[in-house]
């Protein structure tokens, strides 16, 4: 089988790289492959399903941007699809003066990135969360919620109608690059030949750089997103989204309560090392993996500076109690038999051999071939406006 195009990966990243590369260019041939039996299995189907608003990103960076443009897109999409969305907004809650401090910070960053934004003084946020106790919050209220994985298959269909092939199950396990295209070898057995080679592989990114001959400097370490559903009686416990200020001198945005586009409400998510980059139970342990992360020297650099953020995750994840008086901080209400039914997402954290953490885009290239290694959060808000700059980069190859 011969392309001009081959996409590795069935996440919306990938999807939306080459519904875009069609867009551009409707003759295209373009094969998806997807080692999974559908699509958005990994990250894009175990994140929490907001659409953010991008108040957290340095002005005129490039994920301020990129997010504020993936928001506007992902609505759009779901409209013309008649996939269910919801604009709710979200409270950033400071609950003590510290976090008042650092909410002035990230009210100058809102104003500077564009992002509309209301300060709410306590009595108000009791007025409209009478469940959530604060000091203060900022009120973001274009923030919104929507399942990706419906995107994601709003995306594939569109793609099959545009005369993309889509191979789901099926595994690539080799790829060699010429002068004139790539060969791509699956588990199926069958040989693809591709003009060009796009790997959007998400917690696969470095395994997939390296079957490619390439040379990642970065490995993907597994952070667990792990969260609690409350019992169907709190399902009104809150009207928005309710996040923590986040700490800058942390990686990870803190646990928060979600509104899900189902009706469900989610408390959570931590972040605690994986021992498994695909396993979603907890207690899950892929053997290879863990020998993976011991033996990366970036991995223990990573570790050091931030053992004791990585203890207190740890602690938290071991202990519902812990974990509840996390939660309790903004909605002193819970008890530790609304923890209910768990669940977690896996991040695809990229770290470099100093053991810094990856939080901007690395990219991997040759010639023909286009390796995305890390797409930073909010990457499933930011997707479409993301495969805009995926294939404003396969496009500059060819010339």
């Amino acid at each position: 089988m011969s392309f001009q195009y081959c996409v590795v990966g069935g996440g919306i990243v990938g999807l939306a790289t080459a519904s875009e590369i069609l867009a551009r260019d409707p003759a295209a041939r373009v094969l998806v492959i997807e080692k999974e039996a559908g699509f958005g299995e990994h990250q894009t189907g175990h994140n929490s399903g907001v659409i953010h608003a991008g108040i957290y990103y340095a002005p005129g960076s490039l994920k301020a941007k990129l997010c504020r443009e993936g928001a506007e897109a992902t609505k759009a999409f779901a409209r013309a699809n008649n996939i269910p969305f919801e604009v709710c907004g979200k409270l950033l809650v400071a609950t003590s003066p510290l976090e008042m401090e650092r909410m002035e910070a990230l009210k100058g960053r809102a104003t500077e990135n564009g992002i509309g934004f209301e300060e709410i003084d306590a009595a108000r946020l009791r007025a409209i969360e009478p469940n959530v106790a604060g000091l203060g919050a900022l009120l973001v209220p274009s923030t919104g919620i929507v399942d990706y994985r419906l995107i994601c298959d709003a995306l594939a269909e569109g793609l099959k109608a545009n005369g993309a092939k889509l191979m789901t199950g099926t595994r690539v396990t080799g790829i060699v690059e010429d002068d004139t295209g790539v060969t791509v070898t699956t588990d199926r057995g069958e040989a693809v030949r591709a003009e060009r080679f796009v790997a959007c592989a998400g917690l696969q990114s470095d395994r997939l750089a390296k079957l490619a001959g390439l040379r990642p400097t970065h490995q993907i370490v597994p952070f667990r997103g792990e969260y609690y559903t409350l019992p169907e009686a709190k399902s009104k416990i809150v009207r928005h989204l309710i996040y923590p200020i986040p700490d800058p001198d942390l990686p990870f945005l803190g646990i928060h309560l979600t509104r899900m586009i189902d009706g469900r409400v989610t408390v959570g998510p931590n972040a605690v090392l994986g021992f498994h980059r695909e396993g979603y139970p907890k207690g899950s342990i892929d053997f290879g993996d863990v020998a993976q992360i011991l033996a990366f020297g970036g991995f223990w650099k990573m570790a050091r500076r931030n053992l004791r953020s990585g203890m207190d995750e740890f602690r938290n994840s071991i202990s519902r109690r812990g974990y509840l008086e996390q939660c309790r901080k903004y909605c002193p209400s819970l008890e530790l038999s609304d923890l209910g039914q768990p669940g977690a997402g896996i991040r695809a954290q990229a770290v470099l051999a100093d053991g810094t953490l990856v939080h901007d885009f690395l990219f991997l290239e040759s010639p023909r071939q286009l390796h995305v290694c890390n797409a930073p959060s909010p990457a499933a808000t930011s997707a479409m406006p993301i495969a805009r700059m995926i294939v404003d980069r396969i496009e500059g190859q060819s010339q």
